[in-house]
């Protein structure tokens, strides 16, 4: 769903390469301090160094490619294959914008309602602060649903999906920041679980698992950020209270459209806290498919448009390490998706 071809490339990989594609007006080169671009071809393998950062190894299966950008003093990564990209964010009049194609500077403004019908308004809008890429509706939860996370938690394998909710109000988008609450902190036990996110577009009720994809507006990174004490011990052994602090439901930083990812079910998923990767998966691990979890949750009851489904986190989760591993203020939390993106969000304590 782009709106540029191809214009030209640097065959090499070095210098400067200046192209448009499928949506992507990417600057790329080597020297270049705001953003970075390369481009990769079939079979081709490559690691690279910028200004310290170590850029993600990419393995092409085609045409794809890798941009860095440097946003407000930050790192992100965007991994994809001019992915229709749907993002939400304060320009410089501070307004509010709905857009697609972002470049590492400046997103398409989109006019219209994205869960019906919306179009490229012809215009670009430099892209100062990130929002959620919607106000959720909802925010439903599954619980236990990669096989080897119910592994480390010493839990049979559901049968089926245990759903949990958190509150809308706990939605934060990529760049702000995770605040501990103030009466989490008798000690360490906010902990991270990366978590592939679905969107619903339009009401939902009775869904059978071969139409979900009529439903989807698309997928999006999220953590279920989590209150070990107050989600086993303090909130009366309901997971809700201990998941629905501010800030605990970041999400981000885009939403990709599904005729950009046609198998949610096959996705590498990682968190990496500081630098270091706490948790390494694949979609392939989860229990049930996220066909299978909508059509789940629709049965007898409304999803309705802008219900955010967090699909369940894999293995790795800080509460099962030994020692345990919790999130401290100065923390930078990465959630990577292939193929959707990177959320990121530092850690600070509630004012």
């Amino acid at each position: 769903m782009g709106l540029f071809p191809m214009t030209g490339i640097d065959k090499d990989m070095k210098g400067v390469a200046l192209f448009f594609n499928l949506g992507f007006n990417v600057l790329g080169g080597q020297n270049q301090e705001d953003q970075i671009c390369f481009f990769g071809r079939k079979s081709m393998e490559q690691d690279f160094k910028i200004s310290g950062h170590r850029a993600l190894t990419f393995r092409d299966n085609g045409f794809n490619t890798i941009q860095i950008s440097l946003l407000q003093g930050t790192i992100s990564d965007y991994q994809g294959k001019g992915n229709m990209q749907i993002l939400r964010f304060e320009s410089d009049d501070q307004r509010i914008y709905t857009g697609c194609d972002f470049d590492g500077r400046s997103a398409a403004v989109i006019d219209g309602d994205i869960f019906s019908t919306f179009t490229n308004a012809g215009k670009r809008k430099p892209v100062l602060r990130f929002l959620t890429p919607i106000v959720p509706s909802a925010i439903l939860c599954i619980g236990l649903n990669y096989r080897l996370h119910a592994k480390e938690t010493g839990l049979d394998l559901p049968e089926y999906p245990v759903l949990f909710m958190k509150n809308p109000g706990a939605a934060a988008a990529h760049l702000d920041r995770i605040r501990i609450p103030a009466c989490c902190t008798r000690g360490p036990e906010v902990d991270y679980e990366a978590e592939l996110a679905v969107v619903i577009k339009t009401a939902a009720r009775n869904v059978p698992a071969e139409k979900v994809l009529d439903v989807v507006l698309g997928y999006t990174c999220a953590n279920d950020i989590s209150a070990r004490r107050w989600q086993m011990h303090a909130g009366g052994n309901q997971w809700i209270r201990g998941k629905s602090f501010d800030t605990f439901c970041p999400f981000g930083p885009w939403i990709v459209t599904p005729d950009e990812l046609p198998d949610p079910d096959s996705l590498d998923i990682e968190c990496v806290l500081n630098g270091e990767t706490m948790q390494k998966s694949n979609t392939r691990d989860m229990i049930f498919s996220v066909a299978r979890i909508i059509s789940f949750l629709s049965e007898s009851t409304t999803l309705l448009p802008g219900t955010l489904i967090l699909t369940g986190t894999p293995s790795g989760v800080g509460f099962t390490r030994k020692p345990p591993v919790y999130l401290k203020p100065g923390d930078v939390l990465e959630t990577r998706i292939a193929h959707i993106g990177v959320l990121r969000n530092e850690v600070g304590s509630e004012e």
